[in-house]
C-alpha cells in the first residue's frame, strides 16, 4: 500500500487551520465551483488534526453528539454517522465559521445568477441566528465512519427551508493506508441531458467544497439551475472516516 502523503512539516507547529484556510487558492476554488460545482482545498487539516477528530467518534463524553444514524436502517447505504451537538468541540466552530466567511460571497452570487435575492450575511453567527429564528436549531456538523463493504447513496443534505448552497467534507483517513475504495462521487443533472458523474480524489486532510443541491450554469439564454447529488463509493477494505461541515442547522 502507498504511504500517507502527509509528511511531518511546518504546518504541524506553525500554521493553524485558519491560516491554512486563508492560504488556499480561492480564485481557483471559485472558478472550479462555477465550472463543476466542486473544488478541493488541499491539506486543510494536518494528519494529527485528522486523527484527533476521527477519534472523537468513539468518545463517550455526554453531549458531544446529539444523534447516531445507521444508514442501512433508512436506506441511505451502509455505514454510520453521528451529528455533533452544540457546543461544537475543538477547532470545529472556527473552521466552520471561517469556511462560511469565504463561501458566503459565492453563495450570494449564485443566488443572484438564479434570479433570487442574495440573503447570506458575511458572518456565520448571523446566518445561524436566522436559521434558529426559522426553527432550525440542531447542529449539522457530523462524523461519518465506513467499514469494508459500506457506501453512501447519492443524496442532498437538506434540513429545512434555510439551506446554504455549499458544504464541505474533509477526509480524515489516509487512502491506500487506512482504507481502499470509498471515493467521493457527485452527479450533476442538467435539463434534458443525462447525468454527469464526477469522482473527486482526496488525500488525508484534503477538503472538498461542493453544491448542496443545485447550482447555476451559464447557458445561451442566461443562467439555469442544475441539480447535484453526492455520495461515497463502496469501501473495498479498511475504515474511512470523514468530517462533514454543513452551514445551515436542522429543524
Amino acid at each position: 500500500m502507498a504511504t500517507s502523503h502527509l509528511q511531518p512539516n511546518s504546518f504541524e507547529t506553525r500554521q493553524s487551520p485558519a491560516v491554512r484556510l486563508e492560504s488556499q487558492d480561492w480564485p481557483r476554488v471559485e472558478a472550479e465551483l462555477d465550472r463543476d460545482g466542486v473544488a478541493v482545498l488541499p491539506e486543510l487539516l494536518t494528519a494529527d488534526e485528522c486523527s484527533g477528530l476521527a477519534a472523537l467518534y468513539d468518545e463517550g463524553r455526554g453531549g458531544l453528539f446529539r444523534s447516531r444514524v445507521v444508514m442501512a436502517r433508512h436506506g441511505f447505504g451502509q455505514g454510520e454517522y453521528k451529528y455533533f451537538g452544540y457546543p461544537l468541540p475543538g477547532l470545529l466552530p472556527d473552521l466552520r465559521a471561517g469556511l462560511y466567511g469565504r463561501l458566503a460571497a459565492i453563495a450570494n452570487r449564485w443566488a443572484s445568477a438564479l434570479g433570487l435575492e442574495p440573503h447570506y450575511p458575511p458572518s456565520h453567527a448571523e446566518y445561524l441566528r436566522r436559521c434558529h429564528a426559522a426553527g432550525q436549531t440542531r447542529a449539522t456538523p457530523l462524523l461519518l465512519r465506513y467499514g469494508a463493504g459500506d457506501y453512501n447513496c447519492l443524496h442532498q443534505d437538506l434540513y429545512g427551508t434555510m439551506v446554504f448552497p455549499l458544504q464541505v467534507v474533509v477526509l480524515l483517513s489516509a487512502p491506500g493506508v487506512a482504507f481502499d475504495g470509498g471515493e467521493l462521487v457527485l452527479t450533476e443533472q442538467r435539463p434534458r441531458m443525462q447525468s454527469r458523474p464526477m469522482v473527486v480524489p482526496l488525500r488525508q486532510g484534503d477538503a472538498a467544497v461542493f453544491a448542496v443541491s443545485h447550482r447555476p450554469v451559464q447557458g445561451s439564454r442566461g443562467f439555469y439551475r442544475v441539480n447535484m447529488r453526492h455520495g461515497v463509493s463502496r469501501i473495498r477494505s479498511g475504515t474511512r472516516s470523514t468530517l462533514g461541515l454543513i452551514f445551515h442547522d436542522a429543524a
